[in-house]
């Protein structure tokens, strides 16, 4: 009978066969062959798939089998050896021993029967040694061990020397002697150790697969030998062998990715280090490469343990490594890495300058023509492209694209590093997109990340990340170009990139809400409801499969809220509608996220709940704006704060105005102050006056003065101009110094707020303090919604904040009136303040209808409602208007 080799073909057999079992009477003669092949079936599709079940109903067929063979059948040997071998295997699985007893009871029958030309007794020898060891290892009898190296010693005889398997035999036949060795202390037995394990050694080429035990075994052995010996010679044999078994594999685990390896890995790897006394030349080559194998392994499980460890290890490998030594560019770059995804985990910024800071310093040790020139430049620049989705600042970005695009040029088309630095080059490129929408950058994003597919293997462990990144390519694609095809495209590659990744990778979460994503917007294209379920399905995986405080979980709770509501919108179904808003709060409140993440989050949600539940909006308003402070951070340069400031224009009067809604004046005037201008705020506030802080606690109040004039200064580009001139700070340290100057000063704040009756310090004022402005007169903050246009007042004397409706004025007549006057004052000439030309003939003035248009519409309702044109107007002064674009205008009223 063939034996099927994947699992449709195996489900279809075991099917037939238990069909014709039905069909057979129990002493129809083919019923033994017929158990036989069911439970070899069985067996086969346990191997694949590593379910108990098969393993069960294969032992159940097997010892059917043999009960139904006569003694002196030909074939009882192989029956014994195949009951043998699934009794081993249910031991191995479950721990117990009485499998692992009828595993040597089968094997030694199969032995007896079995002739000296069976070509399965060698095989037969070496499994019944194997089950005699871990009887050792269970029960502590030595009779256990003598017999497994009697097997082990008969296999290895009966093997030709040419035959592939004999490395593995020895290698046993070697491992169980160093196991005696440890249990009697015999000198010889470790002595033969060596031997069997060197000529194992000798048998197994580049490449084969027992070759990294037997270099750890051979390593091992040549340990104990020195522990007993004290001789140098196998210290230095014990060192080279294991970490030689490292590097074959991590050769494994580039090519393979197989999880075994890694473990492999680093059990190796940890018992070189055990061996290396401190001080030894080569302690800091076994911490680095430790440290790398733990790294692997956290981006194959995202058990932040292993992160911690390889940070530990390749920062002792670094403290160890002096200047000037060849490989401190590789310890610099690796524990660069591992910064990098330990900032990806966590979210502390830190983490990310500290990479970019040792990627940095390796980029410049190393030379032009170096092999490991175009990795370190991709390291480097994906690096700068993190840090870019973290704090958008544009120059991160143009510098991850110049690093990985000369890293692409540096690097030949048969470079296996080829596809990994395409990928990051493409993932700039879609990120350069989304900050600027230009399609250009797409197109460049498709096509490296479309090279980069194609020139990854099958069974490659980065090829997931690398199709579900094209596929969001091409999702982006189709937002921008409403080609249906790129859909179909994102679908497909995204679809095979969660096929492709195991179950525990970290990288899951982020392949299924891609995946998500897509089906979301081919719902919105097509309306097929089974788009809408699959959506909603993975993402529910992905939030479920994300560990508490990952610093993604805020996108992906994002992601699965805009899912839900649009399921309220198909179903009318309130309960989408509340687990969205949910979703919605708890993202843009999370604790790990990054603030301008959290930012966009809130901004979504005040949508959202404004369309969908009106009375129930300010909430969302308030957590936008209490973030606009970490959005606008003060550790960015001016020009990235303005420019993120373009994006909250319209944050503060909306809020107002919803505010205004619900009856709630002084929470719409707070709401406004608190994000008037929010750069020129934060200026102001390095500048304020700290006497009440200087009484409370003179330490802090003398520090927090410090660091705020240093962050003062650290945003003028003189500061950066003089420290660049001077060769004194590079661009990024400068860039790192102002970050780090912002994070103090707030943790500072955070320490001073503790204090007793400080606890508002430094914090936009309260309704309560506004009030207390108008001292001489009224001030009144008008409010101009595109809907709606509003007047808050503070009244002398007056604890609460009064409202003006004006509802025959908006931000449309404000726009209008505003471009009617630039215009009538360009048409006299008027270009900036205090610069003046010549009038231009001909036009007409309009200036009249403006100002009649704002004293009608604005200026008279709030006269009319303070009662001032009851009295005498000569008396009334007006200070000018403070208009600022996204924020309220103020005018202040004195009576003369």
């Amino acid at each position: 009978m063939d034996t099927p080799h994947n699992l449709e073909e195996i489900d279809q057999q075991i099917q037939s066969l238990n069909f014709e079992l039905t069909q057979t009477t129990d002493d129809h003669p083919n019923m033994p062959l017929l158990l036989a092949c069911l439970g070899s079936t069985h067996y086969e599709r346990f191997e694949l798939q590593n379910e108990l079940d098969d393993l069960e109903k294969a032992i159940e067929y097997r010892t059917i089998t043999l009960s139904l063979t006569p003694e002196n059948d030909p074939g009882v040997s192989h029956l014994l050896f195949d009951l043998a071998i699934v009794h081993g295997q249910r031991s191995q699985r479950l721990g117990n021993q009485y499998d692992i007893k009828k595993a040597i009871e089968y094997g030694r029958a199969s032995i007896d029967l079995a002739t000296d030309g069976d070509p399965t007794l060698i095989y037969q020898l070496l499994n019944l040694g194997a089950y005699h060891t871990t009887q050792f290892k269970n029960l502590g009898q030595l009779t256990d061990l003598e017999d497994a190296i009697q097997y082990q010693s008969r296999a290895a005889a009966l093997t030709p020397v040419d035959h592939p398997i004999l490395p593995g035999i020895l290698n046993s036949l070697g491992a169980s002697h160093t196991i005696r060795f440890e249990r009697l202390g015999e000198l010889n037995d470790i002595e033969q150790a060596i031997e069997y394990q060197n000529c194992a050694r000798a048998m197994a080429p580049e490449g084969h697969p027992d070759l990294p035990g037997v270099l750890q075994n051979l390593g091992a052995a040549h340990g104990y030998r020195f522990q007993r010996l004290g001789e140098l010679n196998d210290l230095e044999d014990a060192i080279e062998y294991q970490s030689h078994a490292l590097v074959v594999s991590l050769w494994s685990i580039e090519c393979l990715g197989e999880l075994s390896d890694l473990e492999n890995a680093i059990e190796y790897q940890s018992r070189a280090l055990a061996l290396t006394p401190y001080g030894h030349p080569l302690l800091p080559g076994t911490l680095t490469r430790l440290g790398v194998s733990h790294r692997r392994r956290f981006e194959r499980l995202g058990e932040l343990s292993d992160l911690e460890s390889a940070t530990e290890y390749q920062s002792r490998a670094l403290a160890l490594t002096p200047n000037g030594h060849p490989d401190l560019p590789i310890r610099l770059t690796n524990l660069g890495v591992s910064h990098s995804r330990r900032f990806e985990r966590m979210g502390e910024l830190n983490d990310l300058d500290t990479a970019i800071e040792y990627q940095t310093r390796a980029l410049a040790l190393t030379s032009n023509g170096h092999p490991d020139l175009s990795s370190r430049l991709t390291n480097l620049g994906a690096s700068h492209s993190i840090r870019f989705t973290r704090l958008g600042e544009l120059s991160d970005l143009e510098n991850a694209i110049k690093y990985q695009h000369r890293a692409v040029i540096l690097t030949p088309d048969e470079q296996p590093e080829l596809p990994s630095i395409l990928a990051n080059l493409g993932v700039c490129h879609s990120a350069r997109f989304q900050r600027l929408g230009e399609l250009s950058n797409l197109e460049n994003a498709i096509e490296y990340q479309s090279r980069a597919v194609a020139l990854t293997t099958n069974g490659h462990p980065a090829l997931p990340s690398r199709l579900a990144n094209l596929g969001v390519s091409h999702n982006d694609r189709f937002e921008l170009l409403r080609e249906l095809s790129d859909l179909e495209h994102a679908i497909e590659y995204q679809s095979h990139a969660m096929a492709l990744t195991p179950e525990e990778h970290p990288d899951l979460p982020n392949n299924l809400t891609d995946l998500a994503v897509s089906y979301r917007d081919r719902f919105q294209q097509l309306n097929q409801l089974d788009d809408l379920e699959h959506a909603i399905n993975y993402e529910s995986c992905a939030l479920a499969l994300t560990p508490d405080g990952h610093p993604d979980a805020s996108k992906r709770q994002c992601n699965h809220a805009a899912t839900h509501i649009l399921y309220y919108n198909l179903t009318g179904d309130h309960f989408h509608l509340r687990h969205s808003l949910t979703l919605f709060r708890d993202a843009s409140q999370s604790l790990s996220c990054a603030p301008r993440i959290k930012f966009m989050v809130a901004q979504t949600w005040v949508k959202v709940a404004s369309i969908h539940d009106p009375s129930n909006c300010m909430e969302a308003y308030q957590t936008a704006i209490d973030l606009l402070p970490q959005f606008i951070w003060l550790g960015a340069t001016t020009n990235q704060r303005y420019q993120d400031l373009s994006m909250t224009e319209a944050l503060a009067v909306d809020a107002a105005s919803a505010a205004i809604r619900c009856a709630n004046h002084s929470l719409a005037l707070e709401w406004l102050e608190h994000a008037r201008c929010v750069v020129w705020n934060q200026s102001l506030m390095l500048r304020s006056p700290l006497d009440e802080l200087h009484s409370a606690d003179p330490d802090l109040g003398t520090r927090l003065q410090a660091v705020a004039a240093q962050l003062h200064n650290a945003a003028s580009d003189s500061r950066e101009s003089r420290a660049l001139a001077s060769g004194s700070m590079s661009p990024e340290q400068v860039a790192q110094e102002h970050r780090r100057l912002a994070k103090e000063y707030n943790d500072l704040l955070v320490r001073i707020r503790m204090l007793p009756g400080l606890d508002d310090f430094l914090k936009p004022m309260k309704a309560a303090g506004l009030v207390q402005a108008a001292r001489t007169g009224p001030v009144v903050a008008i409010n101009c919604h595109e809907d709606t246009c509003d007047a808050l007042l503070i009244i002398p004397g007056e604890e609460t904040v009064g409202h003006v409706p004006l509802p025959n004025f908006s931000a449309q007549k404000a726009q209008e009136a505003r471009q009617t006057l630039e215009s009538s004052l360009r048409s006299k000439g008027v270009r900036e303040r205090g610069v003046k030309i010549r009038q231009e003939p001909g036009h007409k003035d309009d200036t009249s209808s403006v100002l009649a248009t704002l004293w009608h519409n604005i200026v008279k309702p709030i006269l009319d409602h303070l009662g001032y044109m009851n009295s005498d107007s000569s008396a009334l002064w007006t200070r000018p208007p403070r208009i600022i674009r996204g924020s309220p205008a103020y005018i202040g009223f004195t009576r003369g």
